[in-house]
Protein backbone atom coordinates (compact mmCIF):
# COMPACT_ATOMS: atom_id res chain seq x y z
CA UNK A 1 0.00 0.00 0.00
CA UNK A 2 1.64 3.65 -1.06
CA UNK A 3 1.72 6.21 1.61
CA UNK A 4 -0.34 9.00 0.62
CA UNK A 5 -0.84 12.84 1.88
CA UNK A 6 -4.34 14.65 2.33
CA UNK A 7 -4.96 18.00 1.04
CA UNK A 8 -8.12 19.34 2.59
CA UNK A 9 -9.89 22.50 1.87
CA UNK A 10 -12.57 23.78 3.71
CA UNK A 11 -15.67 25.85 2.09
CA UNK A 12 -17.91 27.29 5.35
CA UNK A 13 -21.12 28.98 4.98
CA UNK A 14 -22.29 31.08 7.79
CA UNK A 15 -26.03 32.65 7.05
CA UNK A 16 -25.84 35.96 8.93
CA UNK A 17 -27.56 36.86 11.83
CA UNK A 18 -29.27 39.58 10.31
CA UNK A 19 -33.42 40.49 10.81
CA UNK A 20 -34.19 40.99 7.15
CA UNK A 21 -32.98 39.29 3.86
CA UNK A 22 -29.43 39.98 1.89
CA UNK A 23 -31.54 42.16 -0.86
CA UNK A 24 -34.85 42.62 0.99
CA UNK A 25 -36.86 43.53 3.72
CA UNK A 26 -38.39 40.02 4.06
CA UNK A 27 -37.72 38.75 7.12
CA UNK A 28 -35.44 36.06 8.17
CA UNK A 29 -36.54 33.02 10.84
CA UNK A 30 -35.70 29.27 11.29
CA UNK A 31 -38.27 26.84 10.77
CA UNK A 32 -41.94 28.35 10.55
CA UNK A 33 -44.37 27.47 7.55
CA UNK A 34 -43.34 26.85 4.16
CA UNK A 35 -43.06 30.03 1.99
CA UNK A 36 -44.01 32.76 4.75
CA UNK A 37 -41.31 34.77 5.11
CA UNK A 38 -40.53 35.69 0.88
CA UNK A 39 -41.24 38.48 -0.96
CA UNK A 40 -40.78 39.87 -4.91
CA UNK A 41 -36.88 40.21 -4.57
CA UNK A 42 -36.35 36.73 -2.66
CA UNK A 43 -38.76 34.89 -5.21
CA UNK A 44 -36.85 36.55 -7.98
CA UNK A 45 -40.20 37.72 -10.22
CA UNK A 46 -39.51 39.54 -13.07
CA UNK A 47 -39.00 43.71 -12.85
CA UNK A 48 -37.82 43.47 -9.09
CA UNK A 49 -34.15 45.17 -8.00
CA UNK A 50 -32.08 44.64 -5.18
CA UNK A 51 -30.91 46.11 -2.57
CA UNK A 52 -27.85 45.73 -0.34
CA UNK A 53 -28.24 44.95 3.57
CA UNK A 54 -25.57 47.04 5.28
CA UNK A 55 -25.81 45.08 8.71
CA UNK A 56 -24.59 42.15 6.47
CA UNK A 57 -21.92 43.70 4.67
CA UNK A 58 -20.66 45.16 8.06
CA UNK A 59 -20.59 41.57 9.29
CA UNK A 60 -18.72 40.48 6.34
CA UNK A 61 -15.68 43.16 7.06
CA UNK A 62 -15.90 42.24 10.86
CA UNK A 63 -15.34 38.48 10.17
CA UNK A 64 -12.75 39.55 7.08
CA UNK A 65 -11.09 41.43 10.19
CA UNK A 66 -11.21 38.92 12.56
CA UNK A 67 -9.72 36.71 10.19
CA UNK A 68 -6.59 38.69 9.37
CA UNK A 69 -7.67 39.78 6.00
CA UNK A 70 -6.92 42.67 3.52
CA UNK A 71 -10.34 44.18 2.96
CA UNK A 72 -11.04 44.98 -0.47
CA UNK A 73 -11.72 48.84 -0.53
CA UNK A 74 -13.60 48.37 -3.69
CA UNK A 75 -15.73 45.52 -3.88
CA UNK A 76 -18.99 44.50 -6.56
CA UNK A 77 -21.42 41.68 -6.43
CA UNK A 78 -21.23 38.47 -9.38
CA UNK A 79 -24.06 36.35 -10.82
CA UNK A 80 -23.82 32.77 -10.52
CA UNK A 81 -25.83 31.28 -13.32
CA UNK A 82 -27.26 27.77 -13.05
CA UNK A 83 -30.57 26.37 -12.94
CA UNK A 84 -31.36 24.72 -10.06
CA UNK A 85 -35.29 24.49 -9.02
CA UNK A 86 -34.40 26.11 -5.21
CA UNK A 87 -32.60 28.67 -7.36
CA UNK A 88 -35.93 31.04 -7.66
CA UNK A 89 -33.67 33.87 -10.17
CA UNK A 90 -31.93 31.59 -11.95
CA UNK A 91 -28.67 32.88 -10.79
CA UNK A 92 -27.11 33.34 -7.29
CA UNK A 93 -25.80 36.70 -6.40
CA UNK A 94 -22.45 35.87 -4.74
CA UNK A 95 -18.78 37.24 -5.41
CA UNK A 96 -15.80 36.20 -7.58
CA UNK A 97 -12.55 36.46 -8.43
CA UNK A 98 -9.44 36.95 -6.11
CA UNK A 99 -9.30 39.86 -4.64
CA UNK A 100 -12.65 41.47 -5.34
CA UNK A 101 -14.53 39.90 -2.42
CA UNK A 102 -15.16 41.41 0.91
CA UNK A 103 -11.84 39.45 2.69
CA UNK A 104 -9.03 38.01 1.12
CA UNK A 105 -5.31 36.51 1.88
CA UNK A 106 -6.21 36.06 5.33
CA UNK A 107 -5.74 33.32 8.55
CA UNK A 108 -6.43 31.24 10.96
CA UNK A 109 -4.66 30.34 14.30
CA UNK A 110 -5.67 26.53 15.64
CA UNK A 111 -4.59 25.24 18.82
CA UNK A 112 -2.64 21.90 18.27
CA UNK A 113 -3.59 18.42 20.59
CA UNK A 114 0.70 19.10 21.39
CA UNK A 115 0.10 22.55 22.72
CA UNK A 116 1.74 24.26 19.46
CA UNK A 117 -0.46 26.94 17.17
CA UNK A 118 -1.17 25.58 13.31
CA UNK A 119 -1.97 28.53 10.80
CA UNK A 120 -4.64 27.85 8.53
CA UNK A 121 -4.70 30.41 5.54
CA UNK A 122 -7.99 31.96 4.19
CA UNK A 123 -8.31 32.69 0.33
CA UNK A 124 -11.59 34.44 0.88
CA UNK A 125 -14.41 35.55 2.59
CA UNK A 126 -17.14 37.03 0.49
CA UNK A 127 -20.66 37.69 0.17
CA UNK A 128 -23.62 35.83 -1.20
CA UNK A 129 -27.42 35.04 -0.79
CA UNK A 130 -28.84 31.33 0.49
CA UNK A 131 -31.07 29.63 -2.08
CA UNK A 132 -34.02 27.96 -1.06
CA UNK A 133 -34.80 24.60 0.07
CA UNK A 134 -36.00 21.38 -1.73
CA UNK A 135 -38.40 18.92 0.43
CA UNK A 136 -40.31 15.73 0.12
CA UNK A 137 -43.78 15.69 0.73
CA UNK A 138 -45.42 12.97 2.00
CA UNK A 139 -47.06 11.44 -0.86
CA UNK A 140 -43.77 11.13 -2.90
CA UNK A 141 -43.65 14.42 -4.63
CA UNK A 142 -41.32 17.12 -3.57
CA UNK A 143 -41.41 20.95 -3.14
CA UNK A 144 -39.71 24.23 -2.37
CA UNK A 145 -39.61 26.13 0.59
CA UNK A 146 -38.20 29.69 -0.24
CA UNK A 147 -38.09 30.99 3.00
CA UNK A 148 -34.69 30.25 3.22
CA UNK A 149 -34.08 32.23 -0.39
CA UNK A 150 -32.04 35.33 -0.62
CA UNK A 151 -30.99 35.02 3.31
CA UNK A 152 -27.89 36.83 3.99
CA UNK A 153 -24.68 34.56 3.89
CA UNK A 154 -20.95 34.27 4.31
CA UNK A 155 -18.79 31.70 2.69
CA UNK A 156 -15.01 31.33 4.31
CA UNK A 157 -12.76 29.47 2.11
CA UNK A 158 -9.21 28.67 3.73
CA UNK A 159 -6.55 29.17 1.00
CA UNK A 160 -2.66 27.33 0.24
CA UNK A 161 0.06 27.53 2.35
CA UNK A 162 2.29 30.16 0.35
CA UNK A 163 5.33 27.96 0.93
CA UNK A 164 4.76 25.10 0.33
CA UNK A 165 1.55 25.69 -2.63
CA UNK A 166 -0.60 23.24 -0.67
CA UNK A 167 -3.64 23.67 1.67
CA UNK A 168 -2.53 23.68 5.27
CA UNK A 169 -5.13 21.37 6.80
CA UNK A 170 -4.24 17.64 6.56
CA UNK A 171 -6.43 15.46 8.27
CA UNK A 172 -10.16 14.98 9.65
CA UNK A 173 -8.92 16.49 13.39
CA UNK A 174 -7.41 19.34 12.07
CA UNK A 175 -10.44 19.97 9.79
CA UNK A 176 -12.71 19.57 13.04
CA UNK A 177 -10.42 22.00 15.02
CA UNK A 178 -10.41 24.58 12.37
CA UNK A 179 -14.25 24.56 11.87
CA UNK A 180 -14.38 24.77 15.74
CA UNK A 181 -12.24 27.67 15.87
CA UNK A 182 -13.78 29.75 13.18
CA UNK A 183 -17.36 28.83 14.65
CA UNK A 184 -16.34 30.34 17.82
CA UNK A 185 -15.33 33.42 16.08
CA UNK A 186 -18.15 34.29 14.38
CA UNK A 187 -20.46 33.59 17.70
CA UNK A 188 -18.07 35.90 19.64
CA UNK A 189 -18.59 38.22 16.54
CA UNK A 190 -22.68 38.18 16.96
CA UNK A 191 -22.49 37.62 13.31
CA UNK A 192 -24.35 34.06 13.00
CA UNK A 193 -25.80 31.63 15.72
CA UNK A 194 -23.52 28.59 14.70
CA UNK A 195 -26.75 25.91 14.97
CA UNK A 196 -25.05 23.65 12.55
CA UNK A 197 -28.31 21.33 13.30
CA UNK A 198 -30.47 24.14 11.96
CA UNK A 199 -28.23 24.66 8.93
CA UNK A 200 -27.31 28.28 9.81
CA UNK A 201 -23.28 26.73 9.61
CA UNK A 202 -22.68 24.46 7.20
CA UNK A 203 -19.44 22.83 5.82
CA UNK A 204 -18.21 21.59 2.96
CA UNK A 205 -14.40 19.69 2.84
CA UNK A 206 -12.54 19.36 -0.40
CA UNK A 207 -10.30 16.24 0.23
CA UNK A 208 -7.72 15.20 -2.29
CA UNK A 209 -4.63 12.45 -1.84
CA UNK A 210 -1.73 12.49 -3.48
CA UNK A 211 1.69 9.97 -2.96
CA UNK A 212 3.89 11.44 -0.62
CA UNK A 213 6.56 13.18 -1.59
CA UNK A 214 5.28 14.33 -4.76
CA UNK A 215 3.78 18.63 -4.94
CA UNK A 216 0.96 17.92 -7.40
CA UNK A 217 -2.60 17.84 -5.69
CA UNK A 218 -4.71 14.86 -6.44
CA UNK A 219 -8.48 14.63 -8.18
CA UNK A 220 -10.87 16.33 -4.92
CA UNK A 221 -14.11 15.57 -3.72
CA UNK A 222 -16.36 17.76 -2.05
CA UNK A 223 -18.07 16.39 0.64
CA UNK A 224 -21.89 17.75 1.84
CA UNK A 225 -24.56 17.07 4.48
CA UNK A 226 -22.55 17.60 7.28
CA UNK A 227 -24.20 18.81 10.72
CA UNK A 228 -21.69 18.54 13.08
CA UNK A 229 -17.92 18.09 14.25
CA UNK A 230 -18.23 14.75 14.56
CA UNK A 231 -19.00 14.45 10.77
CA UNK A 232 -16.39 16.89 9.73
CA UNK A 233 -13.89 14.97 11.00
CA UNK A 234 -15.48 11.46 10.49
CA UNK A 235 -16.32 12.45 7.18
CA UNK A 236 -13.07 14.02 5.98
CA UNK A 237 -11.55 10.51 7.41
CA UNK A 238 -13.06 8.13 5.58
CA UNK A 239 -12.73 10.28 2.04
CA UNK A 240 -8.86 10.06 2.73
CA UNK A 241 -9.30 6.22 3.70
CA UNK A 242 -11.53 5.53 0.46
CA UNK A 243 -9.33 7.61 -2.00
CA UNK A 244 -6.44 5.92 -1.12
CA UNK A 245 -7.72 2.57 -1.17
CA UNK A 246 -8.96 3.45 -4.59
CA UNK A 247 -5.82 4.62 -5.91
CA UNK A 248 -4.31 1.55 -4.73
CA UNK A 249 -6.70 -0.75 -6.54
CA UNK A 250 -5.77 0.98 -9.61
CA UNK A 251 -9.00 3.22 -9.46
CA UNK A 252 -9.26 6.91 -10.47
CA UNK A 253 -10.81 9.40 -8.50
CA UNK A 254 -13.14 11.17 -9.84
CA UNK A 255 -14.13 15.15 -9.41
CA UNK A 256 -17.49 14.54 -7.48
CA UNK A 257 -19.83 15.55 -4.94
CA UNK A 258 -20.55 13.33 -2.28
CA UNK A 259 -22.99 13.01 0.64
CA UNK A 260 -22.21 12.12 3.93
CA UNK A 261 -24.32 8.70 5.90
CA UNK A 262 -24.35 9.44 9.31
CA UNK A 263 -25.70 6.05 10.26
CA UNK A 264 -23.31 4.09 7.94
CA UNK A 265 -20.28 6.64 8.61
CA UNK A 266 -19.80 6.87 4.54
CA UNK A 267 -19.90 9.14 1.87
CA UNK A 268 -21.97 8.18 -1.46
CA UNK A 269 -22.19 9.97 -4.88
CA UNK A 270 -24.45 12.67 -5.61
CA UNK A 271 -23.09 14.24 -8.86
CA UNK A 272 -19.82 15.05 -10.88
CA UNK A 273 -18.80 18.34 -9.81
CA UNK A 274 -19.34 21.58 -11.92
CA UNK A 275 -15.73 23.24 -12.86
CA UNK A 276 -15.56 27.10 -12.45
CA UNK A 277 -16.22 28.05 -16.01
CA UNK A 278 -20.11 26.36 -15.96
CA UNK A 279 -21.06 28.89 -14.20
CA UNK A 280 -20.28 31.91 -16.49
CA UNK A 281 -19.84 34.32 -13.51
CA UNK A 282 -20.35 38.42 -14.84
CA UNK A 283 -20.78 41.26 -12.64
CA UNK A 284 -24.11 41.89 -11.51
CA UNK A 285 -25.73 44.91 -13.36
CA UNK A 286 -28.41 45.69 -11.00
CA UNK A 287 -25.56 46.33 -7.78
CA UNK A 288 -23.69 49.00 -7.34
CA UNK A 289 -19.94 48.46 -6.40
CA UNK A 290 -19.22 49.01 -2.71
CA UNK A 291 -16.58 51.34 -1.93
CA UNK A 292 -15.00 51.63 1.13
CA UNK A 293 -12.76 54.17 3.01
CA UNK A 294 -9.86 53.55 5.98
CA UNK A 295 -11.87 55.17 8.38
CA UNK A 296 -14.76 52.93 8.04
CA UNK A 297 -13.13 50.18 8.34
CA UNK A 298 -11.12 51.33 11.30
CA UNK A 299 -14.17 51.82 13.22
CA UNK A 300 -15.43 48.22 12.24
CA UNK A 301 -12.32 47.11 13.60
CA UNK A 302 -12.28 48.96 17.02
CA UNK A 303 -15.78 47.41 17.19
CA UNK A 304 -14.17 43.58 17.54
CA UNK A 305 -14.26 42.00 20.43
CA UNK A 306 -10.90 40.02 21.94
CA UNK A 307 -10.93 36.62 20.19
CA UNK A 308 -11.11 33.44 21.90
CA UNK A 309 -7.48 32.18 21.19
CA UNK A 310 -6.26 35.62 22.47
CA UNK A 311 -8.67 35.39 25.71
CA UNK A 312 -7.37 31.05 26.01
CA UNK A 313 -4.00 32.56 26.02
CA UNK A 314 -4.31 35.26 28.61
CA UNK A 315 -6.29 33.51 30.71
CA UNK A 316 -3.57 31.29 31.25
CA UNK A 317 -1.13 33.89 30.83
CA UNK A 318 -2.77 36.29 33.73
CA UNK A 319 -4.72 34.19 35.38
CA UNK A 320 -2.95 31.01 36.09
CA UNK A 321 -5.71 28.40 34.72
CA UNK A 322 -4.83 25.73 32.77
CA UNK A 323 -5.80 24.60 29.18
CA UNK A 324 -8.52 22.50 30.19
CA UNK A 325 -9.95 25.55 32.58
CA UNK A 326 -9.62 28.11 29.81
CA UNK A 327 -11.06 26.22 27.22
CA UNK A 328 -14.12 25.86 29.39
CA UNK A 329 -14.85 29.30 30.11
CA UNK A 330 -13.88 30.94 26.79
CA UNK A 331 -16.63 27.85 25.13
CA UNK A 332 -19.31 30.95 25.35
CA UNK A 333 -18.22 34.53 24.99
CA UNK A 334 -21.33 35.56 28.03
CA UNK A 335 -19.74 32.98 30.23
CA UNK A 336 -16.41 34.38 29.80
CA UNK A 337 -17.60 37.91 30.09
CA UNK A 338 -19.52 36.66 33.83
CA UNK A 339 -16.33 35.04 34.54
CA UNK A 340 -14.27 38.32 33.90
CA UNK A 341 -16.52 40.64 35.79
CA UNK A 342 -16.61 37.86 39.03
CA UNK A 343 -12.55 38.55 38.82
CA UNK A 344 -12.83 42.25 38.20
CA UNK A 345 -14.71 42.54 41.44
CA UNK A 346 -11.60 40.85 43.52
CA UNK A 347 -12.27 36.91 43.19
CA UNK A 348 -9.54 34.57 42.88
CA UNK A 349 -9.44 33.29 39.38
CA UNK A 350 -9.19 29.46 40.13
CA UNK A 351 -12.09 29.26 42.53
CA UNK A 352 -14.43 31.48 40.63
CA UNK A 353 -13.50 29.30 37.64
CA UNK A 354 -13.55 25.86 39.77
CA UNK A 355 -17.39 27.34 41.47
CA UNK A 356 -18.69 28.43 37.78
CA UNK A 357 -17.76 25.36 35.74
CA UNK A 358 -19.04 23.02 38.51
CA UNK A 359 -22.06 23.83 41.40
CA UNK A 360 -22.75 26.90 38.87
CA UNK A 361 -23.47 24.75 36.06
CA UNK A 362 -25.29 22.44 37.15
CA UNK A 363 -27.93 24.49 38.69
CA UNK A 364 -27.61 26.34 35.66
CA UNK A 365 -28.13 23.07 33.34
CA UNK A 366 -31.44 21.85 35.92
CA UNK A 367 -33.05 25.83 35.68
CA UNK A 368 -32.89 25.34 31.98
CA UNK A 369 -31.15 29.49 32.05
CA UNK A 370 -28.13 31.29 31.14
CA UNK A 371 -26.14 33.19 34.13
CA UNK A 372 -27.52 36.12 33.66
CA UNK A 373 -30.89 35.03 33.60
CA UNK A 374 -30.59 33.60 37.40
CA UNK A 375 -30.55 34.97 40.78
CA UNK A 376 -26.57 35.13 41.17
CA UNK A 377 -24.43 38.01 40.19
CA UNK A 378 -20.64 37.72 39.51
CA UNK A 379 -20.98 39.75 43.68
CA UNK A 380 -22.55 36.74 44.89
CA UNK A 381 -20.09 33.89 43.63
CA UNK A 382 -17.12 36.54 44.89
CA UNK A 383 -18.60 36.55 48.08
CA UNK A 384 -19.02 32.71 48.53
CA UNK A 385 -15.65 32.22 47.12
CA UNK A 386 -14.57 34.35 50.31
CA UNK A 387 -16.47 32.73 52.93
CA UNK A 388 -14.79 29.35 51.83
CA UNK A 389 -11.03 30.72 51.44
CA UNK A 390 -11.34 32.43 54.95
CA UNK A 391 -12.79 28.78 56.42
CA UNK A 392 -15.91 30.55 57.29
CA UNK A 393 -17.42 27.88 55.33
CA UNK A 394 -16.44 24.48 54.02
CA UNK A 395 -16.44 23.32 50.48
CA UNK A 396 -19.37 21.28 51.35
CA UNK A 397 -21.09 23.59 52.91
CA UNK A 398 -20.75 26.10 50.49
CA UNK A 399 -22.52 23.55 47.75
CA UNK A 400 -25.48 24.34 50.30
CA UNK A 401 -25.38 27.89 50.27
CA UNK A 402 -24.76 28.48 46.53
CA UNK A 403 -28.07 26.39 46.01
CA UNK A 404 -29.60 28.56 48.61
CA UNK A 405 -28.35 31.78 47.27
CA UNK A 406 -29.50 30.40 43.76
CA UNK A 407 -32.80 29.56 45.00
CA UNK A 408 -33.68 33.32 46.77
CA UNK A 409 -30.82 35.20 45.36
CA UNK A 410 -29.56 36.14 48.74
CA UNK A 411 -25.94 36.98 49.63
CA UNK A 412 -23.85 33.89 50.79
CA UNK A 413 -23.01 35.75 53.70
CA UNK A 414 -26.24 36.78 54.99
CA UNK A 415 -27.34 33.10 54.29
CA UNK A 416 -24.86 31.91 56.80
CA UNK A 417 -25.20 34.20 59.08
CA UNK A 418 -29.18 33.07 59.69
CA UNK A 419 -28.40 29.57 59.33
CA UNK A 420 -25.36 29.69 61.28
CA UNK A 421 -23.72 27.39 58.76
CA UNK A 422 -20.03 28.54 59.86
CA UNK A 423 -17.28 26.33 59.70
CA UNK A 424 -16.12 24.90 62.90
CA UNK A 425 -12.38 25.38 63.81
CA UNK A 426 -12.00 24.82 67.48
CA UNK A 427 -10.03 21.40 67.90
CA UNK A 428 -11.86 20.36 70.94
CA UNK A 429 -15.11 20.71 69.78
CA UNK A 430 -13.77 18.27 66.74
CA UNK A 431 -11.82 15.82 68.80
CA UNK A 432 -15.13 14.96 70.77
CA UNK A 433 -16.54 14.18 67.21
CA UNK A 434 -13.59 12.30 66.19
CA UNK A 435 -13.42 10.41 69.90
CA UNK A 436 -17.48 9.45 69.42
CA UNK A 437 -17.01 8.18 65.80
CA UNK A 438 -14.10 6.05 66.48
CA UNK A 439 -15.95 4.77 69.77
CA UNK A 440 -18.70 3.67 67.30
CA UNK A 441 -16.77 2.02 64.71
CA UNK A 442 -14.53 -0.64 66.40
CA UNK A 443 -14.68 -2.90 63.72
CA UNK A 444 -13.64 0.13 61.44
CA UNK A 445 -10.60 1.20 63.54
CA UNK A 446 -9.18 -2.75 63.68
CA UNK A 447 -9.63 -2.91 59.59
CA UNK A 448 -6.95 -0.07 59.81
CA UNK A 449 -4.69 -1.31 62.54
CA UNK A 450 -4.96 -4.66 60.34
CA UNK A 451 -3.34 -2.44 57.33
CA UNK A 452 -6.46 -1.54 55.69
CA UNK A 453 -5.64 2.36 55.70
CA UNK A 454 -8.33 3.24 52.96
CA UNK A 455 -10.80 3.12 55.60
CA UNK A 456 -9.81 6.03 57.27
CA UNK A 457 -11.83 7.73 54.54
CA UNK A 458 -15.06 6.55 56.37
CA UNK A 459 -14.04 7.55 59.78
CA UNK A 460 -13.33 11.16 58.22
CA UNK A 461 -16.62 11.08 56.42
CA UNK A 462 -18.15 10.02 59.73
CA UNK A 463 -16.78 13.27 61.73
CA UNK A 464 -17.80 15.19 59.09
CA UNK A 465 -21.48 13.84 58.92
CA UNK A 466 -22.02 13.64 62.92
CA UNK A 467 -20.99 17.93 62.51
CA UNK A 468 -23.33 18.49 59.96
CA UNK A 469 -20.46 19.40 57.35
CA UNK A 470 -19.18 22.13 59.32
CA UNK A 471 -15.94 20.26 60.55
CA UNK A 472 -13.29 21.87 59.39
CA UNK A 473 -12.21 18.82 57.01
CA UNK A 474 -8.78 19.17 57.00
CA UNK A 475 -8.52 19.55 60.97
CA UNK A 476 -10.88 16.63 60.95
CA UNK A 477 -8.31 14.12 58.98
CA UNK A 478 -5.40 15.64 61.32
CA UNK A 479 -7.47 14.83 64.33
CA UNK A 480 -8.73 10.83 63.19
CA UNK A 481 -5.27 10.61 61.91
CA UNK A 482 -3.85 11.35 65.00
CA UNK A 483 -6.38 9.38 66.49
CA UNK A 484 -5.40 5.87 64.89
CA UNK A 485 -2.07 6.58 65.62
CA UNK A 486 -2.41 6.99 69.14
CA UNK A 487 -4.72 3.65 69.38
Amino acid sequence: MANYVASIGMEVHAELSTASKMFSRAPVAFGGEPNSRVDPVSLGLPGTLPIPNRAAIEMVIKTALALNCKVAMHSIFHRKNYFYPDLPKGYQVTQYGETNPLGYHGYLDIPKANGSIKRIHIRRVHLEEDTGKLMHLPNGGSGIDYNRAGVPLMEIVSGMNPETGMPDIEDGEEAKEYLTQLRQILIYLGVCDGKMEEGSLRCEPNISVRPAGTTTLGTKTELKNLNSFRAVQMGSAFEIRRQSAELDNGGTVHQETRGWNEQREASYLMRVKESENDYRYFPDPDLAPMVFDEAYIERLRAELPELPLAKFRRYQADFGLSAYDANLLIADRPWSVFFEECVALGGEPKAICNLMNSDFAKLLNEAGITARESKLTPAHLVELTSLVAKGTISGKIAKTVIADSFATGEMPAKLVEATGATQVSDTGAIQAIVDQVLANNPDVVAKYKAGAVSVKGFLVGQVMKESKGRANPQLANELVQSALDAI
